[in-house]
């Protein structure tokens, strides 16, 4: 037995992490699915019982704003949740995983989008870490353990290995 080793490069594919602005323009048309559904749903609802649409009552929100506010938590988490994409993701392509690749529990999609979105929106500097992070994430992804990926495009990472050779398993061909 000799104690030869032979170099082994193997392909790997990852999930390509989404960068800041595909995940902009997701929730661009997140905010403007949103606002379409409180257009169309919840105004004329406000305007049949006479309630005040801009007058503000408690701590400068109107009763009509906290509404619309409750409407886009509920549509992030339910959408997270359910689907692991909301309408603007899908649009574009990308998806909220686990980073054990573990399915999405309701703490986690609770925690990131309720909770860290809120803190990520009150400075919005916390979703700029998206450009500096190696996996991509803004700061409610590092709260809930979790990343956008892309949901067809993987990079490929090529790994080499050493591997021993034993006997007369690896052979040179002789038309080489």
């Amino acid at each position: 037995m000799t104690n030869e080793s032979v170099t082994v490069q193997t392909a790997l594919f990852e999930p390509k992490y989404a960068g800041f602005w595909i995940r902009l323009w997701a929730f661009l048309i997140d905010l403007l699915i949103v606002s379409a559904i409180s257009g169309i749903f919840v105004k004329p609802i406000f305007r049949l019982v006479d309630v005040a649409i801009t007058k503000p009552s408690f701590l400068l929100f109107s009763p009509y704003k906290v509404v619309a506010l409750v409407l886009l938590v509920l549509y992030f988490i339910l959408m997270t949740k359910l689907t692991g994409q909301t309408i603007g993701k899908m649009i574009m392509g990308i998806r909220v995983v686990k980073m054990n690749g573990q399915k999405l529990t309701w703490s986690s999609v609770i925690f990131r989008e309720g909770f860290g979105r809120f803190i990520s929106q009150m400075l919005w500097i916390p979703y700029l870490l998206v450009l500096f992070m190696p996996k991509k994430m803004a700061l409610h992804d590092v709260f809930a353990d979790t990343v956008v990926v892309h949901e067809r495009l993987f990079e490929q990472k090529n790994v080499q290995a050493i591997a021993p050779i034993e006997g007369p398993q690896l052979q040179e061909d002789p038309t080489i």
